[in-house]
């Protein structure tokens, strides 16, 4: 089975100053959010990237470039652009104060039931879900059948769409979707299997990835149906030298 990265973009003034910047455009990292995304890239140095995938906006195409000037194992010259993985429309929210929008009605809603909601002039929550779920899935199965099982690639994209596609692979409705942290430039990993996802990782901020990197020679399918360890099985394997280190 293929393993995706879901990469947050890095903060930005919006984030620090609690404004729902949506998607309003030239929202950028800040200093801050620049340090973020330079240590995510740092971690995700050790595994070569198949393919970078990020959202339309600004921030998350700023993250994707740093992470991809660390690739040195990779071919890849830029991250592809997919709307799918772009902000939840907010719509009329855009842009307004969180303390502000605190008082809302629909505030309270969005917090306990966000399946039933849809922010006015803007999307449903549940179709935010549907369409980044449906974008990562699809994606994860071309980028395995066209490089194997081994494969790994990168997704940047935004907090609730993130908390929303780890919801899914969790098995959770959408209403339990807030349980789920996802910290600016965290990442977490999920696997899909023909059976069933699993989330390896979640809202990560440090740690070697290298474990991630995949093995020489031929490819294990053993694990493309997913099956649980009784006992909780033996972890991941130590990580071989780097090619650095061969000699």
């Amino acid at each position: 089975m293929a393993t995706v990265i879901l990469l947050r973009h890095g903060r930005t003034a919006a984030n620090a100053t609690g404004v729902l910047a949506g998607r309003t455009p030239g929202v950028a990292l800040d200093e801050v959010g620049r340090v973020q995304a330079e240590r995510a890239a740092e971690r995700l140095a050790a595994v070569p990237l198949r393919a970078v995938v990020s959202s339309p906006l600004e921030r998350c195409q700023e993250t994707a470039a740093a992470v991809l000037r660390r690739q040195a194992e990779t071919a890849l010259t830029g991250a592809e652009i997919d709307e799918a993985l772009s902000e939840c429309d907010y719509g009329d929210w855009t842009n307004r104060p969180l303390k502000e929008l605190a008082a809302e009605a629909l505030w309270k809603v969005v917090q306990s039931q966000p399946s039933a909601v849809v922010f006015p002039g803007g999307e449903s929550m549940s179709g935010m879900q549907s369409r980044a779920v449906a974008a990562i899935r699809s994606r994860d199965a071309l980028i395995e059948a066209e490089h194997g099982p081994g494969a790994v690639w990168l997704a940047v994209s935004h907090g609730d769409v993130i908390k929303s596609i780890l919801a899914d692979a969790l098995g959770l409705h959408l209403d339990l979707f807030q349980r789920i942290a996802v910290g600016p430039a965290s990442l977490s990993i999920i696997r899909y299997g023909a059976e069933r996802p699993e989330v390896m990782a979640s809202n990560t901020e440090a740690g070697d990835l290298a474990w991630l990197r995949p093995a020489e020679g031929p490819a294990d399918t053993s694990a493309d149906v997913a099956v649980s360890t009784v006992g909780g099985g033996a972890g991941h394997a130590e990580p071989g030298p780097t090619p650095v280190e061969r000699t």
